[in-house]
């Protein structure tokens, strides 16, 4: 494994860290919830009265946000090297196993972690070990 020292950006992913951290935060402490992207979105698709608002803010926020940089900034081109179909497998995938994990990456990772959480440890590990197995399966036995 090499590091591609030119787009080595330990500041600024440093930053962005800590600025996912101090929303999660925030988010927890002024509205009691916690900002995991499938329970937000899940929220939306069987919406509870009085409960879509935020919602909808939190979505347009996580949308506008990337959009917003970059009428400052130039964003990089991503390269993604896999197909479409490839891609759906995926993300159903993702979907099937943050709804078997109660939960997603973010709601466990960054704010269950920060809760001290067990299940959140549990599934965090669950899913990096799945990730680790996906990687080295795919790359090192399949060649792909």
């Amino acid at each position: 494994m090499t590091i591609a020292w030119d787009t080595f950006t330990p500041s600024a992913s440093l930053a962005g860290g800590m600025l996912v951290g101090v929303a999660a935060a925030m988010f927890v402490l002024l509205n009691g919830r916690i900002a995991g992207i499938s329970g937000v979105l899940g929220g939306l698709l069987k919406p509870a009265s009085g409960d879509v608002g935020w919602r909808i803010a939190f979505v347009l926020g996580l949308v506008g946000a990337p959009l917003a940089y970059a009428l400052f900034a130039s964003v990089p081109i991503p390269r993604i090297d896999a197909g479409s179909a490839r891609l759906v497998v995926a993300g159903l995938l993702v979907g099937l196993g943050t709804r078997y994990g109660s939960g997603c990456t973010s709601g466990h990772g960054v704010c269950g972690l920060s809760r001290l959480s067990l299940r959140s440890l549990a599934a965090t590990a669950a899913f990096m070990a799945a990730g680790f197995a996906t990687v080295f399966v795919a790359r090192h036995l399949l060649g792909v």
